[in-house]
């Protein structure tokens, strides 16, 4: 039902996105602005307690819960490359550049751009949309499906972590299916759009190259090329696809960001990273909370809200591929890896790509910021080319954007599998093309139409009710945890009293 139903829904957007793309993207986009102009607050605090509950979780008695019997599948290297490309990878190479250049230009309400300061918050903000808020979303869901699947052998579907509050009939019902279908249609709205995008990004490295032209025939090439690449990685299993595509984009990418670092202004991208931390960490809980509802500013809703907002919507498919690839991992082992590692690399990727877009605009003169204003697509790429080898650098980028883009639709095909085969944690090749060559599809048809933004925006608005689920998943896990926890403690009771008894008999202790 869940896999029939959701199909349907996503053939009449696309169909509704081909028809009347205008339509679509106006009410996709009345739709976002309720949600934040009236549910703004919501996102944050929702966020804010993410993290702070992940944080407790690591810290407390649970800690040392392990989520499975086995030990971990994978190798910690292996681990974080393959959270690290589903999660966020192929942001951090477009925004790299560009996020900080943008804030730098127009920096929050009450600070003039093109200033001093206003570089000082494009670098913090940049840390505090990439850092550790986002990567406490994947944590929760993440951390909850895990516990379920591994620990009590509940199916890999959101909907499962929900049997302590609703009860494994209305799990198995229509509650549970409609919570299902949402997570399967966040899902295919995100990486449809983001396979749209991503060909819009792949084409302008091609023209910085080559001076291919952006056409729409182009980056429905580029889309096709994807598809069979990501399909290809998709049938050859966990193991060998994605795990050997995680890791090879991990050493490439790290690669790529010492050349920047040793080759750049190292001095520079080491008085960033050290300065910007010390700011992220001190005005943490402020951006945390930060709303303008006296002067009616827009930016933290243009930034801020919809980052938390989109993270929000991809919870489902990147929370259900970490928790998958995590079996083994101790609940303490599991936070620490999943919201700090990630989230460190995070900070130094800016530091290293952010703090030389920002040196060349500031004390080269390069006007790096106008570039980025003018097409967003090409502000890597601009800065790069500023670096020796410039041009060889560039081609290693965008192979890297395109293999990030492989891993990262590969990983969706394996998760909707998953949703949609009653939780088969290994599901088959046929469910994972059929998932793959419509994504694609729904992709070239939009882009075709050029739907792309309503539906990107229509996935984003889906992230107000999910944020709930998400805050259910929560009190769920910490109910079974408690339950768990008071039922270790009950057999230790029971068996320092049979001890008891024994000592007192003066009989021989049993091995």
């Amino acid at each position: 039902m869940v896999f029939v139903a959701t199909i349907v829904v996503i053939v009449l957007f696309a169909v509704w996105g081909t028809a009347a793309p205008e339509q679509l993207a106006a009410f996709a986009n009345q739709a976002y602005q309720f949600s934040i102009q009236n549910f703004g607050w919501f996102y944050l605090m929702a966020t804010l307690f993410f993290l702070v509950f992940s944080l407790y979780l690591a810290f407390s008695k649970f800690g040392n819960i392990r989520l499975g019997d086995d030990e971990p599948e994978y190798s910690l290297i292996s681990w974080f490359a393959m959270l690290f490309s589903a999660g966020m990878g192929i942001g951090l190479i477009f925004w790299g550049v560009a996020e900080p250049l943008s804030h730098y230009l127009t920096p929050p309400e009450g600070v003039a751009g093109r200033t001093t300061e206003a570089a000082r918050l494009a670098m913090r903000y940049s840390f505090f949309h990439w850092g550790l808020h986002p990567w406490a979303v994947y944590t929760v869901i993440a951390l909850t499906l895990a516990y379920f699947q591994f620990r009590k052998g509940y199916k890999g579907l959101i909907s499962s972590a929900f049997v302590p509050l609703l009860g494994e009939k209305a799990v198995k019902g229509i509650a549970g299916q409609a919570i299902d279908m949402l997570a399967v249609i966040a899902t295919v709205f995100g990486v449809a759009t983001s396979l749209g995008l991503g060909a819009l990004q792949i084409n302008g490295g091609l023209r910085f190259l080559f001076g291919i032209p952006n056409t729409v025939a182009v980056q429905i090439l580029i889309i096709a090329v994807v598809t069979v690449l990501f399909l290809v990685s998709a049938t050859t299993g966990l193991d060998r696809g994605i795990k050997t595509l995680s890791n090879s984009n991990l050493i490439v990418a790290v690669v790529l960001m010492l050349f920047v670092w040793v080759t750049g202004p190292s001095a520079f991208i080491f008085d960033t990273l050290t300065t910007t931390l010390g700011s992220y960490l001190q005005n943490v809980i402020n951006m945390s909370l930060r709303l303008t509802p006296f002067s009616k500013g827009t930016w933290v809703g243009e930034w801020t809200l919809f980052y938390w907002a989109w993270w929000i919507a991809w919870a489902p498919f990147v929370g259900s591929f970490i928790a998958r690839v995590s079996k083994g991992r101790t609940i303490k082992e599991f936070i620490l890896g999943v919201l700090l590692v990630p989230s460190a690399f995070g900070f130094i990727w800016f530091s290293v790509f952010g703090g030389t877009g920002l040196h060349l605009e500031l004390f080269d003169r390069l006007e790096l910021a106008d570039s980025v204003k003018q097409d967003m697509t090409t502000a890597l790429f601009v800065a790069l080319k500023q670096l020796p080898l410039g041009t060889v650098i560039v081609s290693i980028a965008t192979l890297l954007i395109i293999t990030f883009f492989i891993t990262s639709a590969d990983s969706a095909t394996f998760v909707l599998g998953m949703f949609t085969s009653k939780g088969n944690l290994n599901p088959g090749t046929g469910i994972k093309i059929t998932w793959g060559v419509l994504q694609s599809s729904i992709a070239v048809v939009l882009l075709l139409s050029g739907g792309l933004s309503g539906l990107q925006t229509a996935s984003i608005a889906a992230a107000l009710p999910f944020a709930a689920i998400l805050l259910g998943m929560c009190v769920s896990l910490l109910k079974s945890l408690r339950e768990e926890d008071k039922i270790r403690r009950a057999e230790e009771k029971r068996l320092r009293r049979r001890l008891k008894r024994l000592l007192e008999k003066d009989e021989p202790v049993p091995e």
